[in-house]
C-alpha cells in the first residue's frame, strides 16, 4: 500500500510539473482556456451581428421596378406599387429582353408583367394574369421580386373577398377553415432544444482543440526543448512520468470543454437577443443542474480517449510542427461523425451508445434536452472507459521501444504498427507453428 501511495505522490508531483510549464506557454493558455471562453461565442455573435445587418440593409433600400403591359384594369395594381416608398417604379422598358438585360447588369430590380389571363382564370370578370421577373443570384432584386409577391398576394386576396360579397357570400363562408398553430413547447425547453443543436458540435471541437497543443508540446515540444532526456532521468518509472503526461493533457482538454460549454450557455440569450426580440418569441437558454453532471462526466470521457489517441500520435514526432502533422489526421476524424448528427430527429439509441465520440456527443446533447436515457449512458461509460484503457496500453507498448521514446525513431504510427505490431505477431505464429 505504501508503494502505491508513493507512486500516486510521483505522479502528482510530476502532473503539477507539467500543469506549471503549461502555464508558461502563451499557446496553450490561448487553444485551451482564451479560445473556448471567447472564439465561439464571439463567431456567433459576429454571424448574428451580420445577419442582423444584411437584413437591415436589405429592409431599408428601394426596389427599382419596371411595369409593362399595364392597362385600365391593371391600374389598381400599378397604383399601390406607386403609393409604397419600397418601390421606384422606372419608365416602361421597350422591350422585354432589354429589361431583362437590365435585371443582369443590376441596373433594375424587378420586372413586371400584365398578361391576358388563363382558360381558368376568365370565370372572374375583369381578370388578368402577372408575371414577376427577378435576378435571384442578387439580393437586391430577389428581395423586390419577393416585395411585389407580397403586394400582388394582398391584392388578390381583396378582390376575391369583394367578389364574394357581391355574391352573397360572407368572409366566414369564404374563408371555409381557419388555420391555428401552437407551440405547447415552454421557453426553457425551446432554449434547451436550441442549446442541444448547436452546443456538442462546440463541445467536441474545443475539447480536441484543448488536447491538441498540450498533447504536442508533452511529447514533440519536449524533445524540441530538448528536455526529454532530462524527464527521463528523474528517479520515477517511465509509466509514471507518462501518466502524468496523460493526465496534464486530458485536463486542459476537459477543461476546454467545459469552459466552451458554460461561455456558450452565459452568452446564447444575449447573442439571440435581436433576432428573438424582432419573432416577438421569449426564450430562456439554461442546462437543467442534473445535466451537469453528465456533461462533466461527457468532458472527461471525451478529453481522456482524445489526450491518449493524440499523444500516441505525437510519440513519434520529433519537432513541434511533425507533431501538429501527424495529430491532424486523427482530430479530423474525431469531428467528422459529429458533423452528421446535427439532425433533430436522431435518438440516442443504444447501437449509438457504443459508437466512439458519437456516443459521448448524444449523451450531452439528451443531457442538456433534460432527456436523460441512463441505459444508454451506462453503456457510454463503459465503451469510453474501455477504449481508454485501450489507447494507455497501445501508449504503454510504445513507448517501452527506447528509439521511440528518445526520438530517434524515424518512422510515425502507422510504420511503426507494420514493423514492430504486425510483424511480431507473424514472428510468434511461425514459431508456434514449427
Amino acid at each position: 500500500m505504501r508503494t502505491v501511495f508513493r507512486s500516486l505522490d510521483s505522479v502528482w508531483q510530476l502532473y503539477r510539473l507539467e500543469i506549471r510549464s503549461a502555464l508558461r506557454e502563451r499557446t496553450i493558455i490561448v487553444n485551451s482556456i482564451v479560445m473556448p471562453v471567447l472564439l465561439y461565442p464571439f463567431m456567433l455573435w459576429a454571424a448574428f451581428t451580420g445577419v442582423m445587418f444584411v437584413q437591415g440593409q436589405t429592409e431599408g433600400f428601394v426596389s427599382r421596378v419596371a411595369v409593362v403591359g399595364a392597362g385600365e384594369r391593371e391600374r389598381q395594381v400599378v397604383k399601390l406599387l406607386e403609393l409604397d416608398e419600397r418601390f421606384e417604379l422606372r419608365p416602361q422598358p421597350t422591350e422585354v429582353a432589354a429589361a431583362a438585360e437590365q435585371l443582369r447588369d443590376g441596373t433594375l430590380d424587378a420586372l413586371v408583367e400584365f398578361l391576358p389571363a388563363g382558360e381558368s382564370g376568365r370565370a372572374l370578370e375583369a381578370n388578368f394574369a402577372v408575371r414577376v421577373t427577378a435576378n435571384n443570384s442578387k439580393e437586391r432584386s430577389k428581395e423586390a421580386g419577393e416585395r411585389i409577391s407580397r403586394v400582388l398576394t394582398r391584392f388578390r386576396d381583396d378582390w376575391l373577398r369583394r367578389d364574394a360579397e357581391a355574391r352573397g357570400v360572407t368572409p366566414a363562408q369564404w374563408q371555409i377553415f381557419t388555420l391555428e398553430t401552437r407551440n405547447v413547447a415552454t421557453s426553457k425547453q425551446m432554449g434547451q432544444f436550441i442549446l442541444g443543436l448547436m452546443l456538442p458540435i462546440f463541445f467536441v471541437i474545443m475539447v480536441a482543440v484543448g488536447c491538441f497543443y498540450p498533447a504536442v508540446d508533452a511529447t514533440a515540444g519536449e524533445r524540441e526543448r530538448n528536455t526529454w532526456e532530462t524527464t527521463m532521468t528523474m528517479a520515477v518509472p517511465r509509466g509514471q512520468v507518462v501518466l502524468a503526461k496523460y493526465l496534464y493533457v486530458a485536463s486542459f482538454g476537459c477543461l476546454a470543454g467545459v469552459l466552451n460549454l458554460v461561455a456558450m450557455t452565459l452568452s446564447m440569450g444575449m447573442m439571440l437577443a435581436p433576432l428573438l426580440a424582432k419573432s416577438g418569441e421569449q426564450i430562456e437558454f439554461h442546462v437543467p443542474p442534473a445535466a451537469l453532471p453528465v456533461m462533466v462526466l461527457g468532458a472527461v470521457l471525451l478529453a481522456m480517449f482524445v489526450a491518449a489517441g493524440m499523444m500516441i500520435f505525437a510519440s513519434f514526432a520529433r519537432t513541434f510542427k511533425d507533431g501538429q502533422s501527424m495529430i491532424t489526421p486523427f482530430y479530423m476524424l474525431i469531428l467528422l461523425p459529429v458533423m452528421f448528427l446535427q439532425v433533430p430527429g436522431i435518438e440516442f439509441t443504444l447501437p449509438l451508445a457504443f459508437i466512439p465520440i458519437v456516443n459521448v456527443t448524444m449523451m450531452v446533447r439528451e443531457a442538456i434536452t433534460g432527456t436523460f436515457h441512463w441505459l444508454q449512458i451506462a453503456l457510454t461509460l463503459v465503451v469510453g472507459v474501455g477504449l481508454i484503457t485501450v489507447c494507455l496500453a497501445l501508449a504503454t507498448f510504445i513507448l517501452r521501444f527506447e528509439d521511440v521514446m528518445i526520438g530517434s525513431y524515424g518512422g510515425s504510427f502507422n510504420t511503426f504498427f507494420k514493423e514492430r505490431v504486425l510483424k511480431r505477431g507473424r514472428r510468434a505464429e511461425a514459431e508456434v507453428s514449427s
